[in-house]
């Protein structure tokens, strides 16, 4: 049997290979900056602004509201029409801020989604590796080797 149930997050979220990642904060701290850059790197869309966040049994999957689906905001430029999918198994949360605020080697965080634990990291969205380390952590997070070390 398959219990599902759900909530809506303000955050962002893409897909890097197999693993949503959910990318937090605020208006204007740089998620769709980010996602936009992820895309251009071969990552793919699931929602910008806001994310619906389903449990089903042990899995917590992303999806975008359908009146979203498609659509990113980019600073400057406008509301543009990109490529996504329709949801993604969520691995990773990134809380975004500023470098400054941001602790070289960080203990371990996780953070509870409709009872699903799932790792958290604070990056900096607009430092200029912002997108690698996203790419890495994701990748990490996936094989279970986020906080091995």
């Amino acid at each position: 049997m398959v219990t599902v149930s759900t909530l809506q997050v303000h955050a962002s979220c893409v897909r890097i290979d197999a693993i949503g990642v959910l990318l937090c904060g605020g208006s204007g701290c740089g998620k769709s900056d980010l996602a936009l850059r992820m895309i251009h790197s071969g990552a793919s869309l699931v929602a910008d602004d806001r994310v619906d966040l389903a449990r089903e049994d042990e899995t917590l999957r992303a999806s975008c509201p359908a009146n979203l689906a498609g659509l990113l905001e980019v600073r400057g430029v406008g509301i543009l029409k990109v490529p996504f999918v329709a949801d993604a198994a969520v691995g990773l949360a990134v809380d975004l801020a500023p470098g400054a605020q941001i602790e070289r080697l960080p203990a371990p965080r996780h953070r509870d989604y409709l009872g699903k634990s799932v790792p958290v990291l604070t990056l900096d969205p607009f430092r200029a590796s912002a997108a690698a380390q996203l790419a890495y952590a994701a990748r990490a997070a996936a094989a279970g080797d986020l906080f091995a070390h």
